[in-house]
């Protein structure tokens, strides 16, 4: 994670490269960001039962079966209350997938234990890339509410992974999932700070009709030589029907990544900072399985101090799968010190030109849109700001940039790389091999950059 302020972020670039300014309104922290985007707890139109438990008189008080016996309590048109001032500790698993009709108000803060070697040892598992979770929820009609904390309590988990790499065979270092649902239909989350995940966020698998309003989500380390990773804001495995409305991010991975068979998918304004982008994938990992994502669409985003601003990622390499991305527009991106404000990876993960040539991806990519792209890049390639490479397994047709406007502090001609895209992308595009594609990645230069000021104490 780039440990960057908002507010900073264009204060300083290189000489040659006149320092733009945020567009007008836009927030620069966290506390801005809820100054705009406010959330008030709206009052239920019906009578709901409210149930309270106690909450933690200390780091070490366990109130998991309180928790476990309110959600019970409440269930079938109930409230859990969790007040402002309190601090709910939870320091076991718990199975949440019996719900139905039911609500948490949460003001306060749900706090999880840093016992790492026990949670290693008793966290539920899924399969998907060794995925470890606190708790499984799951059910119908599922609303958790207010401006409350679901603290991961991570920094422990992000010193004992520093130099691991979550997809790694070799790795055996698993962290849990902050949020964790299943076979769920009917989740609405709204208002929540989802704070310091040991891994990533949120994770849904086989459920639909999510929805995500006036939230945020950061991992903010205090220790350099361990940052945040793999603290993805959103990833998912079988869902359909997700909205995000409203979101501040600012993390080491993944803004927004949903995985195999996404359909239906909506977000609408979003801040990121430090992150990978907004990510379609990835796809393709497992052998011999068809995975899809398709009818996306993701608008007002301001993409800032990452990776990528817009990425769709698909793995190359023995043993993998197949499948497509399709029908996903990204409109209304402005792009901030980011590698690439566009970028297709046929060749994920870490799979180097040798490899990916020996075993291409098998996923294709169809009706993709950039739509009104703006902002500036890191420099790290030069005057290259987007670029697009499609598998020679795979097709990769009606990719359109449309009033694509990104420029690159390294000098007045940006180029976009394409590497086998059928059809007319409406930019020019030039090839990776060719000259203007070799100078422009050649005009390396960057962007400075300022420290992040530290959490204030209610983060």
């Amino acid at each position: 994670m780039k440990f960057l302020a908002f507010a900073a972020l264009v204060a300083a670039v290189v000489s040659a490269f006149p320092a733009p300014e945020l567009p007008a309104g836009i927030p620069r922290s966290l506390s801005e960001f809820k100054e705009k985007h406010p959330y008030t707890v709206k009052r239920s139109s019906h009578c709901r039962k409210t149930v309270s438990i106690r909450a933690s008189q200390n780091d070490t008080d366990d109130v998991a079966d309180d928790f476990l016996r309110g959600l019970k309590q409440a269930n079938n048109g109930g409230t859990l209350y969790l007040p402002e001032d309190k601090t709910f500790v939870i320091g076991k698993p718990l199975d949440l997938t019996f719900l139905n009709d039911v609500h948490v108000h949460l003001e306060g803060e749900i706090r999880f234990t840093n016992d790492t070697a026990y949670w290693q040892k008793n966290a539920f598992a899924h399969p998907f890339q060794n995925s470890l979770m606190f708790w499984k929820w799951g059910g119908r009609n599922i609303k958790i509410y207010g401006n409350g904390v679901l603290n991961g309590n991570g920094q422990r988990w992000w010193n004992e992974f520093a130099g691991s790499e979550i997809l790694d065979p070799g790795n055996t270092y698993l962290r849990p999932i902050l949020f964790y649902a299943e076979n769920t239909t009917g989740i609405e989350i709204e208002g929540i700070h989802f704070k310091d995940s040991p891994c990533w966020t949120t994770f849904f698998v086989t459920s639909k009709h999510i929805s995500f309003k006036d939230v945020a989500c950061t991992a903010e380390s205090n220790n350099a030589t361990a940052l945040p990773k793999n603290s993805d804001f959103f990833d998912s495995l079988n869902v359909e029907h997700v909205s995000v409305e409203r979101a501040w991010v600012n993390i080491g991975d993944d803004c927004f990544s949903p995985k195999s068979n996404a359909t239906d998918l909506y977000v609408n304004t979003m801040y990121c900072n430090g992150t990978h982008g907004q990510s379609m994938g990835s796809i393709g990992q497992y052998s011999g399985e068809k995975s899809f994502i398709r009818d996306v669409v993701i608008e007002n985003l301001w993409m800032l101090n990452g990776q990528h601003g817009a990425r769709l990622k698909s793995w190359a390499g023995p043993d993998v799968g197949y499948g497509f991305i399709d029908n996903v527009t990204f409109r209304n991106f402005w792009n901030a010190n980011n590698e690439y404000s566009a970028f297709l990876d046929s060749c994920y993960f870490n799979i180097n030109a040798t490899t990916c040539s020996a075993y291409p991806s098998q996923v294709n990519i169809s009706n993709v849109n950039f739509e009104n792209f703006s902002g500036y890049t890191s420099g790290k390639y030069g005057r290259a700001v987007a670029r697009l490479t499609c598998s020679p397994n795979a097709v990769c047709e009606n990719i359109k940039f449309k009033n694509f406007n990104v420029t690159s502090p390294c000098g007045d001609e940006p180029v976009v790389i394409c590497d086998g895209i059928s059809g007319d992308l409406g930019v020019p595009c030039v090839n990776s091999t060719s000259p203007e594609a070799k100078a422009a990645l050649k005009d390396k230069c960057s962007t400075a950059m300022a420290t992040l000021p530290k959490p204030t104490p209610w983060l």
